[in-house]
């Protein structure tokens, strides 16, 4: 009973405290994520008040974080939309993965980490924050800018590529041999490729399986066919992040919709709950020795994902105020970056503190870099001499985007 009663204070006070915290972040128009790694230092390991009695919810809690954020970005994408990115964004992925993943990469092999830590650093040093992308856009009203698509088809790149990053990730720090280790893979690749074609053939027959006009009834199966999925994925070593990726796929059209309104509470909660236990499993002393690392990465890698910003909106044809736009859109990571560390926080002692570091600068960083990208870009321009003409909008762009951007606000 005094176990309960604890578990139960501290529960209670840490969700009321994310709120508020959430609140304030609101106000002051910046991502709560920074706030949530903060309170999860401040009460972790060597923090003001250790929590011991929630640790193991906070645990479970994390893992369906992951689940439910891997889930939601399924949801956003149907199996068309991916196929006709893959076809037409594959060279601005290229690129994004070429300049964001090597800084990372190399970091990890100057600081001593080895093969392992190079590929997890490389993760996150490369994947951008589609959740504060879209919260940025929404606030500097851009949804309707010629290179918001763009930014949202590297994005979508991001995403795609994540399903074949996090079975490797996994693999490597499983520490599984070479011929078990391409197995795995190659399985992980065979599923992918499998969903994808169900859900392009037969989109609508999944969907109508999953669907119910009672909104309980629905919450209940999707919830709970995508934690079936991600424990069996877990189980055979494909991670369970992209068993909810699938599953998010697989369903589309009015039922996708549905199950995102439903599910975004859920999810905010639980990725809460996430980025606090990540806080919690680091300890702040551990940070100092790794700060100067994380800001040369945060300096060297926001200008990598300008390059690769004004790269992919040139490719498209967008004018360079709009390429500058583009590029510093791109610049926060955020909760991708965190699931990257988490998974491979075992492997290195000094991977989670950074990563925690680089993360909540980037954070910080990415919504100044959106706002001053593009005047401080033309004022190096003219002092360059040349000369940048006014660029216009074009119509507002797919509903997807403005939706994640409104649920983000």
């Amino acid at each position: 009973m005094h176990d309960t009663t604890i578990l139960l204070i501290e529960l209670g006070a840490v969700i009321l405290g994310l709120g508020l915290v959430g609140r304030f972040a609101g106000r002051i128009g910046m991502s709560p994520i920074p706030f949530y790694l903060l309170g999860g230092l401040a009460f972790g390991n060597g923090g003001i008040i250790p929590l011991s009695a929630s640790e193991d919810f906070f645990e479970i809690g994390a893992e369906i974080g992951v689940i439910l954020l891997l889930l939601m970005l399924g949801l956003e994408y149907s199996a068309s939309e991916l196929v006709t990115s893959l076809k037409t964004q594959y060279p601005s992925g290229l690129v994004d993965f070429l300049l964001n993943a090597t800084p990372g990469a190399v970091a990890a092999l100057v600081l001593g980490w080895g093969p392992v830590g190079a590929v997890a650093l490389a993760g996150i040093t490369w994947i951008s924050s589609s959740g504060v992308i879209a919260k940025v856009l929404t606030d500097l009203r851009r949804l309707g800018n010629r290179e918001t698509p763009v930014v949202l088809g590297v994005l979508v790149m991001e995403d795609l590529a994540m399903a074949v990053y996090l079975p490797l990730l996994t693999t490597v720090v499983a520490g599984v041999g070479l011929a078990s280790g391409s197995i795995t893979l190659a399985v992980a690749l065979g599923t992918v490729g499998v969903v994808l074609v169900l859900a392009l053939r037969h989109g609508r027959l999944i969907s109508r399986a999953v669907s119910s006009d009672n909104a309980e009834t629905l919450l209940l199966v999707v919830l709970g066919l995508t934690l079936l999925v991600a424990g069996i994925a877990e189980r055979f070593q494909v991670s369970a992040a992209v068993g909810a990726f699938l599953v998010g796929i697989a369903i589309s059209g009015e039922v996708a919709h549905s199950a995102r309104a439903m599910l975004t509470p859920l999810r905010d909660l639980f990725a809460a709950v996430f980025f606090v236990f990540f806080g919690l499993s680091t300890v702040p002393a551990d940070i100092l020795p790794v700060l100067v690392p994380a800001l040369v990465l945060a300096v060297v890698t926001s200008l990598t994902k300008m390059l690769t910003g004004w790269y992919a909106a040139g490719r498209a044809g967008v004018s360079p105020r709009g390429r500058l736009r583009a590029g510093g859109a791109l610049v926060a990571r955020g909760e991708f970056s965190i699931v990257i560390a988490g998974l491979a926080a075992g492997t290195e002692p000094q991977l989670a503190p950074l990563a925690t570091a680089y993360v909540l600068l980037m954070v910080l960083l990415g919504p100044f870099a959106a706002r001053w990208t593009e005047p401080v870009g033309l004022r190096v321009l003219a002092w360059a001499g040349k000369e940048v003409p006014a660029s216009g909008n074009r119509p507002p762009v797919t509903p997807g985007l403005q939706e994640e951007a409104a649920q983000q606000r």
